[in-house]
């Protein structure tokens, strides 16, 4: 499996590491939609026998991460159309909402923060790796998101991003030519939502981060299959460098 997981750490439980390791690698897209995984293939991986796997995809099957199977292995959920749409529309509401609430209480070190992190992105861009970019998405929007102090905020979104996986997994194959060509800005637009920020404009820096959502959903509409029985479809490129 192309992705990083790690022995899991003394210093936590096993169950949970492996559940964390997991539940971390779905929400940055590091699966295919409808790939496998087997309890003694991640057993093997992360250093394990088989009951904490079992029990760490049991709680990702619960969160709808996974759909596990009767002998017990997991397959990432296939990509539709329809689940895109209703994946956006959630993602649209409560991350708009929460973006809204943390916005005006992010500190002038977390906007140092947001600008690392979009500087990051574009340094990462020039070497291609498309999940070292994914990550720092996650942590920009997240930074904004844990501003808001609302804990039921916070865990509605991650399980949308948890849900949201798969189709991360297809954003990242369709951005990494572009990026490589340098086609595209790796950052996207997360430069003005920072300087709508340094302007205490509020609701610009909110709008900001909505659009990015709008953006991805765009996008996505034109490489995913209208069901699970259609291929995918190839997209336009120009949609990304929109």
């Amino acid at each position: 499996m192309r992705i990083a997981l790690e022995p899991v750490s003394s210093r936590t439980t096993i169950q949970e590491g492996v559940y964390q390791q997991l539940r971390n690698a779905l929400m940055a897209g590091n699966f295919d939609p409808g790939q496998t995984l087997t309890i003694a293939s991640l057993a093997e991986t992360f250093g394990t026998s088989n009951m904490p796997v079992r029990e760490a995809l049991r709680r990702l099957a619960a969160e709808n991460a996974l759909e596990v199977a009767a002998n017990g292995s997991a397959r990432i959920p296939i990509v539709t159309l329809a689940r895109l749409d209703d994946l956006c529309r959630a993602r649209i509401a409560v991350e708009g909402l929460a973006a809204e609430l943390g916005i005006p209480r992010l500190t002038a070190t977390d906007i140092a923060t947001l600008e690392r992190i979009a500087a990051e992105q574009h340094a990462i861009g020039r070497s291609s790796n498309v999940y070292e970019l994914m990550a720092r998405n996650q942590q920009f929007h997240f930074t904004i998101y844990r501003a808001s102090g609302s804990e039921v905020l916070l865990q509605l979104i991650e399980t949308l991003w948890l849900r949201f996986g798969p189709y991360m997994r297809m954003l990242s194959a369709s951005v990494e030519p572009l990026m490589r060509s340098g086609e595209i800005d790796p950052a996207g637009p997360h430069f003005p939502i920072i300087e709508a920020l340094k302007a205490s404009d509020f609701a610009r820096a909110r709008d900001g981060v909505v659009a990015d959502i709008r953006r991805t959903h765009e996008i996505l509409r034109d490489y995913c299959p209208a069901t699970e029985d259609e291929p995918r479809a190839k997209g336009s490129a120009s949609a990304l460098r929109r």
